[in-house]
């Protein structure tokens, strides 16, 4: 496997793993307005990146469809809703800030829970990753190693609020230094994971590069609707996580378009 993919796959997860080990150096919990700016911040990331990396490249692969080639992108973004909707209902799983757990019922520790929901919500990043770079090997003209690159930074610059919000909220709930920075860690390594089996697959991911991309995008929307933007709307001053959605919405669109 080519060192690029493997450096592309791990910039994610180095941004999580960075992100967690401010329970390290940070003694007090985030600051719910700090929480509000990073979330919004990740989510203006998803946005663009779902955009820019995914669909718009989704739909370039379809060209030869001519007035069609928005089936696969339209097909490939409802089922990634679907996916991680089905995930979200089977998964027990808590969301930050929030007191009632979400599917099954289980007996789960808090703690567990918190960390399913971000690993859940980790899967279709993981998977976008994967996917460009999947492409990429496979010699694909709409998707170059930069514009993979662009991905996986952007991504892995998101990440790093994630890392911080999973890990400092466990710490301030009793969990030691080491166990709520292994737990912020943890729920970042589905995305390698999930990058590399798709590469793997590449053999069955090329032929319907389209909907794999646009699949990938939805999913990562879903994470952005359902969850982000929510918890970046709560309480007072909610403003700022919309000031911070806008800079990681421009951040991750230049990164795309000056290094696509």
């Amino acid at each position: 496997m080519p060192i690029e993919i493997l450096q592309g796959v791990l910039i994610p997860f180095a941004g999580t793993a960075l992100g967690a080990s401010c329970v390290f150096f940070m003694k007090k919990e985030i600051h719910p307005a700090v929480q509000r700016a990073l979330t919004g911040f990740a989510a203006g990331v998803m946005v663009a990146a779902s955009i820019w990396s995914l669909l718009i490249p989704a739909m370039d692969q379809a060209g030869a469809m001519g007035k069609l080639a928005f089936i696969p992108a339209v097909v490939g973004f409802l089922a990634g809703m679907a996916f991680l909707l089905v995930l979200d209902s089977v998964i027990p799983h808590l969301h930050l800030n929030s007191e009632e757990a979400e599917g099954p019922k289980s007996h789960l520790k808090k703690t567990t829970m918190l960390v399913l929901a971000v690993t859940l919500h980790n899967i279709p990043e993981g998977m976008a990753v994967g996917v460009v770079y999947a492409g990429w090997a496979a010699g694909s003209a709409q998707i170059s190693l930069t514009g993979a690159l662009a991905l996986a930074l952007g991504i892995a610059i998101q990440n790093f609020p994630e890392g911080a919000i999973i890990s400092m909220p466990l710490r301030s709930n009793g969990a030691g230094k080491s166990k709520a920075f292994l737990y912020g860690v943890l729920s970042g390594i589905v995305e390698p994971v999930g990058a590399l089996l798709t590469i793997l697959a590449a053999g069955f991911v090329i032929p319907i590069l389209p909907y794999l991309l646009s699949f990938a995008a939805g999913a990562m929307l879903y994470v952005v609707v359902e969850e982000l933007i929510p918890e970046m709307s709560q309480g007072e001053h909610s403003n700022i996580g919309t000031i911070a959605f806008a800079v990681g919405f421009c951040l991750m669109m230049t990164l795309d378009v000056a290094l696509g």
